[in-house]
């Protein structure tokens, strides 16, 4: 049972780590560097490019952090058993 609950939040920090690289990757290049003068088209796109890789990228921290306290506790409450 402990090995399920291991693996359940190994999977949190991989899915996690993922999440932040795709929004990282959506930051640079889907939003890229805003134009000088842009249109207000292209505000908009880029806003709405930036808001999605912000969430992206918040999701896959919160996902890690996630697994990273679930694994902590896991091994605190191993520990205290085997004591």
């Amino acid at each position: 049972m402990k090995q399920r609950f291991k693996n359940f939040f190994s999977g949190f920090v991989v899915a996690g780590f993922i999440n932040i690289l795709i929004g990282v990757f959506y930051l640079v290049v889907v939003a890229g560097i805003p134009f000088q003068d842009p249109t207000p088209e292209m505000q908009i796109n880029y806003a709405a490019n930036m808001r999605v890789g912000d969430i992206l990228f918040l999701i896959g921290a919160i996902l890690c952090v996630v697994g990273i306290i679930g694994k902590i506790v896991l091994y605190f409450f191993r520990s205290k058993a085997v004591s």
